[in-house]
This record gives structure tokens, C-alpha cells and sequence, in this order.
């Protein structure tokens, strides 16, 4: 297996596992095949695992842990916090003592002594980015967490939080259909030497050819509420498909893997956690490693999806606005 860096430091796979989607959020999941597919990531060399404590309000990181049993020392395990659910309503935590709650019962859940990589979900635009991330360092000095890292933070934010305590990761969603992090994101990570976590590589899908109308996609799927998969934006942005599946057809391969190809020649400093809960989609996106794509290659899919070419915003604007902080 690859390997890369989060970080000076931190050493994992090429690319990571998302477990989001073990938790029922894209459709049903089946706790045996989700664990089955953690445990066939493991054997194959992939290292990097990413849960959360809002994925399935906790069920994930239990799932998770429970796959773990006996192989932990073989992965790199991050999980974020931050995002809550009170009274009904979501929110932002971002306080010292939510950190420290939120970091006791993601160990517990996980049924860990360490969480190696440690995210804020998203930034609180209430609390200081300096005192979360105080708090956070604390957690390291502790040695309840070996790396810190944050999630769809802006440029300003990445900055102060970095000025506090190294953060090893920045992750964030980035695809050929999402490049916004290109302008001023990812170069302030490459400027402090932060790792970049591309979730959502493969646009939620979209980006395998696989959803070609919102009919496709079963009751309760959260995609429905997107406004990228409404019914007209679908059919807008199938129109920028040819072009991966001309490139994948030269490499007698899938459009999902010249997808995470494609992220994955952007940069040494990028490590992709395409999400699944099946076998065969794993193995399918470890494919992607193996894939060179040349220069005009890239250009064309480059020139194919130009930045703010896709047809719908990428989140609800409830979740937009908690994004880019």
C-alpha cells in the first residue's frame, strides 16, 4: 500500500476509509457487511479509518470500535466532534467543555485509549477558534489524542488554529465537482504544512456514474436533500460525465477510480476517504492507486469540470452556512 503524510509526521495509506455511509445515511446498512468491508480495508493495507460522533448520533463510532477489536494497532483512527443534536435541533459545540465530553465518549464508544487523529467537525462561529483548539491541545498533553486536525474550516480559521498547536490534517470535501478548496484552502495548507482529507471524493456518488436520476436513490437517503441531486440539477450534471468515462475507458477503468486518480495526482500532501460499506466498492476505489493519468489527461477533466461548473449548491443552506468558517 502507498503511503503518504498528514503532517510532518502522521503516516497513512494513500487512501483512507469514510464509514459515514455504514450508517445508513446513503440508504440501509447492514452492520455484518460494514464490518466485513473495515476488516477487508484492513487486510488490503489501508490504514486510515474516519468516523465521527455525529455519524449515526454515536452508532458509527461503536461500529467502528467493534470492527477494531483486536487490529487497532493496525490503523490510524480519526473521528471528529463539534457537530451536536439538542432538544431536536443541530448546532456547533465548539467549547473547552464539549471538547473534553465529546472526546471521553468518542473513547468510550470506539473502546480506545488514543484517537489518533482528532477533527473539529466544523468551527463554532461563537467560540474562539483558539480556545477550542487550546482545548484540543490539552487532550494531546492528556494523551487521550496524538493528532488534531479540523474540518471545512476557512483560511483565517486554519491560520489561528495552527498558531495554537499543530494541526496535522485539514479535511474537507474536494472532487472534480467541488474544487472551491483550490483557491485559497489548500494553499494555506501547503503553505503550514497540513495534510489535505478529501471527503466526498466521489461527489456522494454522483461521480461513479451510478445515480442517474433522483429515482434512483431510495426513502431516507440524505442525498434527497441536497440541492446538487434535485431532479434538473442531476440531469445538468450528467452532462459533465462523458468526459471521466472517456478517460476511464482509456484506462480500462471505472469513472469512480480516475475520480479519486485524479485527486490523488493533485498532490502528494492529499489522501482521499472515499466512504463505503461494501466490499466490492473497496477494492473498486483501491484501484484508483494504480492509475497514472497523464498530464492532458488531467487537463481535460480539469477543463471538463472547471471550478463552479456544477449545477446545485453542495449542501442545504442550513449546512452551507456552517462551512468555510
Amino acid at each position: 500500500m502507498q503511503q503518504r503524510k498528514l503532517g510532518p509526521t502522521l503516516k497513512v495509506s494513500a487512501l483512507g476509509l469514510g464509514c459515514m455511509s455504514m450508517s445508513s445515511v446513503y440508504g440501509k446498512a447492514e452492520d455484518a457487511q460494514s464490518i466485513a468491508t473495515i476488516h477487508r480495508a484492513v487486510d488490503l493495507g489501508l490504514t486510515l479509518l474516519d468516523t465521527a460522533d455525529a455519524y449515526g448520533m454515536g452508532q458509527n463510532e461503536s461500529l467502528v470500535g467493534q470492527a477494531l477489536k483486536g487490529i487497532r494497532d493496525k490503523v490510524v483512527l480519526a473521528t471528529k466532534f463539534g457537530q451536536v443534536t439538542r432538544d431536536g435541533k443541530s448546532g456547533i459545540d465548539g467549547t473547552p467543555a464539549n471538547v473534553r465530553q465529546a472526546c471521553e465518549g468518542s473513547l468510550k464508544r470506539l473502546g480506545i485509549e488514543v484517537i489518533d487523529l482528532y477533527y473539529q467537525h466544523r468551527v463554532d462561529p461563537n467560540v474562539p477558534i483558539e480556545e477550542t483548539v487550546g482545548a484540543m491541545a490539552d487532550l494531546v498533553k492528556a494523551g487521550k489524542v496524538r493528532f488534531l486536525g479540523l474540518s471545512e474550516a476557512g483560511p483565517k480559521t486554519i491560520r489561528k488554529a495552527h498558531a495554537v498547536h499543530p494541526i496535522a490534517a485539514l479535511q474537507t470535501e474536494y472532487s472534480l465537482w467541488t474544487r472551491d478548496a483550490e483557491a485559497d484552502v489548500l494553499p494555506v495548507c501547503r503553505e503550514l504544512g497540513i495534510g489535505f482529507v478529501p471527503y466526498s471524493p466521489l461527489g456522494r456518488g454522483f461521480l461513479s456514474g451510478i445515480i442517474p436520476s433522483r429515482e434512483s436513490l431510495v426513502a431516507g437517503d440524505r442525498r434527497l436533500d441536497h440541492p446538487r441531486f434535485a431532479a434538473e440539477n442531476i440531469a445538468r450534471n450528467a452532462g459533465l460525465l462523458p468526459a471521466l468515462r472517456k478517460v476511464a475507458d482509456a484506462h480500462k477503468a471505472t469513472p469512480a477510480q480516475v475520480a479519486i486518480a485524479w485527486l490523488l495526482a493533485r498532490g502528494s500532501d492529499i489522501v482521499p476517504i472515499p466512504g463505503t460499506k461494501r466490499i466490492e466498492r473497496l477494492e473498486e476505489n483501491l484501484g484508483a492507486l494504480h492509475i497514472a493519468l497523464s498530464a492532458e489527461e488531467a487537463k481535460a477533466l480539469e477543463a471538463a469540470f472547471p471550478v463552479g461548473v456544477t449545477a446545485g449548491a453542495r449542501y442545504p443552506a442550513e449546512h452551507l452556512a456552517r462551512v468555510g468558517i
